[in-house]
């Protein structure tokens, strides 16, 4: 199995982690799928009235400057490691 393979089975497996996963873990997933799907940020950061959104930017910007090979392998680490803890 590829990366791209083993990257899209993995983000279907993070939709299914349960509730309880803390929201820095989700923004830390929600960084790396941007950076291996659109790559770097492009887009200006959101306001302070958007603090949700603006959190998902911040969480994305912070892995500006990986590959999307580096990312798609850094989201599949995470949710295994997820998916162990919630095991």
């Amino acid at each position: 199995m590829g990366l791209q393979e083993e990257f899209e089975e993995y983000a279907e497996k993070a939709t299914s982690l349960p509730p309880s996963t803390k929201d820095a873990d989700k923004l830390i997933l929600y960084g790396l799928y941007k950076q291996a799907t659109a790559g770097p940020v492009n887009t200006s950061r959101p306001g302070i009235f958007s603090p949700k959104e603006r959190a998902k930017w911040d969480a994305w910007k912070a892995v500006d400057g990986k590959s999307k090979e580096e990312a798609m392998g850094d989201y599949i680490t995470k949710v295994k490691q997820l998916q162990e803890a919630a095991a």
